[in-house]
């Protein structure tokens, strides 16, 4: 467990700090899932095109037909004129409706977390953790002066016997 927990902090995907919280980079993380992006569209968008190529029912003439095709797909917009009429151009639409709602959805939520912090439990924990570290450190001192305190009180109930 340990071992596949360094493997991922090599990864450059997260890091973590002093109170154990994973600081996850949101910049390789955005700008990879961006490169994902794009490369489902252009590939699904290929295979589309190519599935699509020369039958005369279909209304995909062009490769940028079935890039737009990919990206209303991931957009959940929807295909408006543009639609496949094979399975292998119906499949890679659902591919990318899948794919497509599921990167652009994360990307999203990453955007905004990072520009509003909705979700940033991380700036909370680290403060509970120090503020639980400073009561720590507060009671085990108090302990240690109670526990002088009671000695010298047996020592002086002692004395009074």
């Amino acid at each position: 467990m340990i071992v596949v927990q360094k493997a991922m902090e090599k990864t450059n995907l997260y890091r973590v700090d002093d109170f154990g919280i994973k600081n996850y980079n949101y910049g390789f993380i955005g700008i990879a899932s961006f490169l994902l992006f794009l490369t489902l569209n252009l590939s699904l968008g290929y295979i589309t095109y190519q599935a699509e190529y020369g039958l005369e029912a279909s209304n995909i003439k062009s490769y940028s037909d079935a890039i737009w095709l990919m990206v209303m797909s991931s957009t959940t917009i929807g295909f408006g004129d543009v639609y496949p009429i094979t399975f292998i151009g119906r499949a890679s639409v659902f591919i990318m409706f899948i794919l497509g709602v599921g990167i652009l959805g994360a990307m999203g939520a990453m955007f905004i977390n990072k520009i509003f912090g909705f979700a940033d439990t991380n700036i909370k924990n680290r403060e509970l953790r120090m503020q639980n570290a400073q009561i720590i450190t507060q009671n085990t001192a108090i302990t240690e002066k109670l526990t002088q305190l009671e000695d010298k009180l047996e020592l002086l109930a002692k004395k009074l016997r």
